[in-house]
């Protein structure tokens, strides 16, 4: 009998939810003061005018709106959302046939585990990120995400391009990736399990 690491979906999420309440419960506790990532007063502005355009008219999807749901709205996050596009070509996840009653719990531990390679825990507005320097910080996980800028005012991180910036969700801003954010661990074992339903 082999002995290590549990194979099992639900007994990584139980630990990885509770994990994440711990850390959410210490924030909570020290009232940690918001850590913004700013360059000048006319951002804040910015970023509440653009909010109120692109919340009432931009839907994140079930899957992004699923993982916005798992982190408190009254703490300060950044999130680096999928795009609805994203989920299916990368995760191959669909609202059609992830969230049927055999594969739900492996569709929720996904999104759990994609949720901290792409949470930072303060606010990165695009304005706030500079033109020609890169922000390099850490997500929950301790994923190292690069962040920077491209010709067209657009944030990128870990080489995969935002197509919406600055959404916000209570005090979360959500920037919606081209893409998902990921380790690399992760990602071979999501094409190993894809290549197997094939």
């Amino acid at each position: 009998m082999k002995r290590g690491r549990s194979k099992s979906p639900i007994a990584f999420v139980v630990v990885f939810v509770s994990v994440s309440c711990l850390f959410v419960l210490i924030l909570t506790i020290l009232k940690l003061p918001d850590i913004s990532f700013t360059n000048g007063s006319s951002s804040l502005s910015n970023y509440k005018k653009f909010s109120k355009v692109a919340n009432n008219s931009y839907s994140l999807g079930k899957f992004g709106e699923m993982m916005i749901e798992m982190l408190p709205q009254d703490l300060s996050f950044t999130v680096f959302v999928p795009s609805v596009t994203a989920f299916e070509r990368d995760l191959r996840l669909s609202v059609n046939n992830s969230l049927t009653k055999e594969k739900e719990d492996d569709t929720y531990a996904i999104l759990t585990r994609v949720l901290s390679f792409t949470v930072v825990p303060w606010k990165i507005l695009s304005e706030s990120v500079s033109d020609t320097e890169e922000i390099i910080c850490d997500s929950l996980s301790g994923l190292k995400l690069h962040v920077s800028k491209d010709a067209d005012e657009m944030l990128v991180v870990n080489r995969v391009r935002s197509t919406r910036v600055n959404l916000r969700r209570g005090e979360i801003v959500i920037h919606v990736m081209n893409g998902v954010i990921m380790e690399a661990e992760f990602q071979q074992s999501i094409r190993a399990d894809n290549s197997d339903e094939d």
